[in-house]
């Protein structure tokens, strides 16, 4: 998601950047040089756009206020990558001993597939998938057959975080198929307590199709455009059905 900076957005022109730039799906900070002018401006506009204070005088205050945008990705990678290895680690910390136990990590297909619009996050991801397969490999190395570690990896599922940028262009990627609701995931991960599987994409006839990609990438990255322009109206079909109450 692109990211855009708007000054003196509780005036009549930082107000109507700020509206615009969230409808081209922008995370936008408004800034202002009182907190309870620069609120307002951001109301309606989704999670993702933030109200700050902000004078635009202090060059320190401004050094600041781009250093914690910035630090925004490093939130991104430190949760989706460093919760799973510390979660999972704190679980085998007492399954190991006993001897039995399983881990379940809920990832995503961008964990197994370059992800358009989404760098950040998709680095996140493999960066979990990667451990998380790379430690039950461990865990057989050693000889613990009673430990299960399992990957599960859905398509988009519809979340409050994907409803919020159902008007941003560079979450596309999440509407490459039909969403998925949270309730599917939640049987996934039941039937795996009884069955587990290393890794399980949801739904799996998209198995193929990812593991074509991620295996042969110049014979893929042609079709991106077109499959992002897919996603994009499927995107749009979806805020449609929302703003209708037809969906989900």
């Amino acid at each position: 998601m692109k990211t855009a900076v708007v000054t003196g957005a509780g005036g009549g022109l930082g107000r109507a950047i700020t509206a615009e730039l969230a409808r081209r799906g922008f995370a936008v900070w408004a800034t202002d040089v009182e907190l309870g002018i620069a609120e307002p401006v951001v109301e309606g506009l989704g999670s993702e756009c933030r109200a700050a204070v902000l004078d635009v005088t202090d060059a320190s205050a401004s050094r600041a206020l781009a250093d914690a945008i910035v630090a925004e990705h490093a939130r991104v990678l430190a949760v989706n990558a460093t919760g799973t290895i510390n979660g999972t680690n704190a679980a085998l910390a007492h399954m190991v001993p006993a001897g039995r136990g399983q881990v379940i990590n809920v990832i995503s297909l961008a964990g197994i597939v370059a992800t358009p619009g989404q760098a950040v996050y998709a680095a996140s991801k493999h960066a979990a998938m990667a451990f998380t397969l790379s430690t039950l490999f461990d865990l057989r190395r050693g000889g613990h057959r009673g430990i299960n570690i399992c990957a599960v990896c859905p398509s988009g599922v519809w979340t409050p975080l994907v409803g919020n940028r159902i008007d941003d262009p560079e979450a596309a990627a999440s509407f490459t198929a039909p969403l998925l609701t949270a309730d599917v995931i939640g049987r996934v991960v039941g039937r795996l307590t009884e069955r587990p599987r290393p890794v399980t994409i949801v739904p799996r006839r998209r198995g193929p199709m990812m593991r074509f990609v991620d295996l042969f990438p110049r014979l893929s990255t042609p079709a991106v455009p077109t499959l992002m322009r897919d996603a994009r109206r499927r995107q749009q079909r979806y805020k449609r059905l929302t703003k209708n109450g037809e969906w989900p």
